[in-house]
């Protein structure tokens, strides 16, 4: 399906020095920002409190967020769960606060006396008598939890990569590889630059979100590697450039409905979908737009640098006795 068709060739590759150095200066500054002021990180990998609270009536979570703050709790994340009677409080837990199990039964303390003249369905004496009637839950995360979380969630990132430069190399050829996973791991960089440049809170959603983003730009990536390839075979006379001019350009109304339609429902659940998402969905935003840039005007210069050229995909065959023939490679 294509909304429209360009039948000449934009000429990407001309300015494809200047998209570079751009490139390369939001990376630098992307590495500067997350080396300098590093990641927020929620309390899954910090360590805090989580509290299921349920409430006799539908909870006001402006009335909740701003009781909680004025305990001294400026960093506390609401949101409703399961229904609008039902809330989730996370509170970090603050390095100088000592005995950390000591610190997160205070929390759940002073959260429980904040939210009791809200309408939290909560009595102390009824609990102590029958502990089975107790709704309200408390999880602990500890810093160590915390660390593996990190450790995973980087042992995740790293094993997405080596999986798609694997693909990459067996499907096209190792140029294309690694081209793509360089402009790929710059859709990463960036994402964390934002996030640690404006400090807004990194959570396990957030980490979906930037291995979403990989697999997302491989896609495009893959699409214009594979016209490219196409491309190399039929266009006998013309040069790498145009090659890519031509594969890209060939496939932009292809990019504009697959990238429009995401990011419309990307949009609408940074929009509306309240806190719990908002994160998520705006790392999602962010790493769609550069997802875009970077597949077609990172990874094809950086393909061209590398020396990718027609003799990758169609090679000549020589047979006794007979003239050169050539031959495209399955």
């Amino acid at each position: 399906m294509e909304f429209f068709r360009i039948k000449k060739s934009i000429p990407f590759m001309r300015h494809a020095l200047v998209f570079n150095v751009i490139s390369f200066v939001t990376f630098l500054l992307a590495v500067y920002f997350l080396a300098t002021r590093g990641l927020h990180f929620s309390i899954e990998f910090t360590g805090g409190t989580v509290i299921e609270a349920p409430f006799k009536q539908a909870a006001d979570l402006e009335k909740i967020r701003a009781e909680i703050e004025k305990r001294g709790f400026q960093e506390a994340f609401v949101q409703n769960f399961g229904s609008s009677k039902d809330v989730l409080i996370r509170l970090p837990l603050k390095a100088s606060e000592g005995n950390q199990n000591e610190a997160m039964e205070k929390q759940k303390n002073t959260i429980i006396e904040a939210l009791l003249p809200l309408g939290l369905d909560y009595d102390a004496e009824k609990v102590k008598n029958d502990p089975k009637s107790n709704k309200l839950r408390v999880e602990f995360v500890g810093s160590q939890v915390g660390k593996e979380l990190a450790y995973d969630g980087a042992a995740a990132l790293l094993a997405v990569c080596i999986g798609i430069i694997i693909y990459l190399a067996i499907r096209f050829e190792w140029r294309f590889a690694v081209a793509t996973i360089v402009a790929n791991l710059h859709d990463v960089i960036i994402i964390l630059g934002f996030f640690a440049f404006f400090q807004w809170e990194f959570s396990l959603p957030v980490l979906a979100a930037v291995l979403a983003i990989l697999g997302y730009s491989v896609n495009e990536s893959v699409v214009v590697f594979d016209r490219a390839r196409e491309n190399f075979r039929k266009m006998r006379k013309a040069t790498t450039e145009e090659i890519f001019d031509a594969a890209i350009t060939g496939t932009i109304s292809r990019t504009i409905i697959t990238h429009g339609t995401t990011q419309m429902m990307v949009l609408a659940m940074l929009i509306a979908g309240g806190p719990a998402l908002y994160y998520f969905a705006l790392a999602l935003t962010i790493g769609i737009c550069f997802g875009i840039y970077s597949s077609v005007l990172v990874a094809c210069p950086i393909a061209k640098y590398l020396g990718v050229s027609r003799e990758d995909f169609v090679k000549p065959v020589k047979k006794e006795g007979e003239p050169d023939v050539i031959s495209a490679q399955p």
